[in-house]
């Protein structure tokens, strides 16, 4: 059985989690989950975080309504890094962007690259 424990957190108790497209394999986002946040996650199948900014917990799409439904939870190798397979229902993204990586790096200049989807809810 997996334990959240066995994963190794920074200091703030905090690992990021890498949202993908479990689909398309698209890299949708980045985020942040403590135990309670993966433990969560895994018993509901909703993908939960743990927002920083508001100190406290954050269920994809319980908003916007762009959910995310766990497909799988992957760990890199030094278990430091969540990769968490998604079935993304909506905008990915609060500025109602597929994914977060919407801008490109081209020749030294920063770039554009995805609009907002239209009418979708700017929450996440």
């Amino acid at each position: 059985m997996f334990d959240p424990a066995t994963l190794r957190f920074d200091a703030n108790g905090l690992i990021p989690a890498i949202a993908q497209d479990h689909a398309s394999g698209e890299v949708l986002m980045l985020a942040w989950m403590n135990a309670e946040a993966v433990a969560r996650t895994l018993d509901t199948g909703r993908v939960t975080y743990w927002s920083r900014s508001r100190a406290a917990f954050w269920v994809k799409g319980e908003s916007s309504g762009h959910v995310q439904r766990l497909v799988e939870m992957r760990l890199d190798c030094d278990r430091d890094c969540l990769l968490v397979l998604v079935d993304q229902t909506g905008p990915a993204c609060h500025t109602n962007r597929r994914t977060c990586f919407y801008t490109a790096v081209r020749a030294g200049a920063e770039v554009e690259i995805m609009a907002p989807e239209e009418g979708a809810f700017t929450s996440s």
